[in-house]
């Protein structure tokens, strides 16, 4: 009797062995031409994006703002409403409560600032009184350089006469006014309606935009970017406002004149990451030098000053907000560049909060890793108060609201 052989192991029929054919040249050359397309698309996508943001700017910068002032106030609203108190009244109520504060900051600083403005003249003498062996190096290199230039191009063109400056007349002036007054109440009025509605309307109103996003999966992006943007902004305007009591106390220490003004720039300066501190910074020293006759009082303020900023952005900062929204510092800067670029002091103003909605935004996403590492500093190894700060917030974020 015999047995047919059993299969050896490991022994495939020729069909299952055989391998997928390999992709021809062609359909290689045709992925890396479809690559190499989308790529442009994006760039050029991209480019008009921009165009479009400073093309628009007038009309898209009361838009923006009513958004991002209702993102960073509909926490307050919100809680709020838990206490039984309407939208609709509590950000009436807030947005009162915000202009009666920035009209009680404005009065208390407008003298001093309309006595330096005025001074202006007698500042600028004294600056340049106080530079002027800078400024002779200065000239000397100029005068090289004219030199240089007059060798390398005898035969260069006259200067062309000075153009006559454009005139101002009244209907351009109240033109410009009307459309900046239409502009705020325009902010206000946005964000009050977005206020009293509610994070579902702006939810249900984005999902709209894209197809496969639902309204749910917005809102829960939305509600995160809502509870950390706020809470991050608000935290930072509470220190912001202590910063800028200690400068206003440091400088009236050290005798500078107007310590309340110097005081709420820093505070107000703050809000934009490094440029704010350096503005700061350069108007401080500035004042010293007009202000005193030696140097070493200049030196003093601006040390000062800088000891300030060092201890409120590496303690006071980490302390109070975590590095869960650190943000790259080059990313922080060329969008600051692009924003000022593009709207102004507007789009100064605008550049932190979108960099930390999107980073917020694509951490709630399943596909948002990428853009999370891109948006975020080189880690290094963590100290034994952030990882409670960590956990603290952990804890925060799963209370029931």
């Amino acid at each position: 009797m015999q047995t047919s052989p059993k299969p050896v192991a490991g022994n495939v029929s020729p069909a299952v062995d055989s391998a997928a054919p390999p992709r021809s040249v062609e359909e290689d050359a045709r992925a890396s031409a479809l690559r190499s397309l989308a790529r442009a698309v994006w760039i050029v996508a991209a480019c008009a994006a921009v165009a479009a943001l400073r093309v628009g700017r007038d009309l898209l910068i009361p838009l923006v703002l009513g958004v991002l002032a209702a993102l960073v106030l509909s926490g307050i609203v919100e809680t709020l409403r838990r206490w039984r108190v309407p939208r609709a009244l509590s950000a009436l109520v807030l947005l009162l409560l915000i202009a009666v504060g920035i009209g009680g900051v404005l009065d208390a600083i407008w003298t001093p600032a309309q006595q330096w403005i005025e001074n202006a003249p007698h500042v600028l003498r004294t600056v340049e009184r106080r530079v002027r062996p800078a400024q002779s190096i200065v000239q000397r290199i100029d005068a090289i350089a004219d030199r240089l230039s007059a060798i390398a191009s005898p035969g260069g063109k006259d200067a062309a006469p000075p153009s006559a400056a454009p005139s101002v007349t009244a209907a351009s002036v109240l033109a410009g006014t009307g459309w900046f007054a239409a502009s705020i109440v325009m902010w206000l009025a946005l964000t009050l309606l977005l206020l009293a509605a509610g994070p579902g309307t702006l939810a249900r109103m984005t999902a709209t935009l894209a197809s496969d996003w639902h309204a749910a999966n917005v809102l829960r992006i939305i509600h995160a970017i809502r509870n950390e943007v706020g809470r991050y902004y608000a935290t930072l305007a509470v220190i912001n406002v202590g910063f800028g009591a200690v400068t206003a106390l440091v400088m009236w220490l050290l005798g500078m004149p107007n310590p309340m003004l110097w005081g709420a720039i820093a505070g107000v300066l703050n809000f934009i990451p490094y440029l704010g501190c350096i503005t700061t910074l350069a108007i401080l020293t500035l004042v010293a030098l007009v202000t005193f006759d030696h140097i070493t009082h200049t030196l003093l303020v601006g040390a000062s000053f800088l000891l300030l900023a060092a201890i409120e952005g590496h303690v006071v900062e980490p302390v109070f907000i975590g590095r869960r929204l650190d943000l790259n510092p080059i990313m922080v800067l060329v969008a600051i560049w692009m924003g000022g670029w593009i709207w102004g002091i507007t789009g100064v103003v605008v550049a932190l909060p979108t960099l930390v909605a999107a980073k917020v935004a694509a951490s709630h996403s399943a596909r948002g890793g990428a853009l999370v590492r891109f948006l975020s500093p080189n880690r290094r190894p963590e100290r034994p108060w952030e990882g409670r700060i960590a956990r603290r917030d952990v804890v925060w974020q799963r209370l029931p609201r």
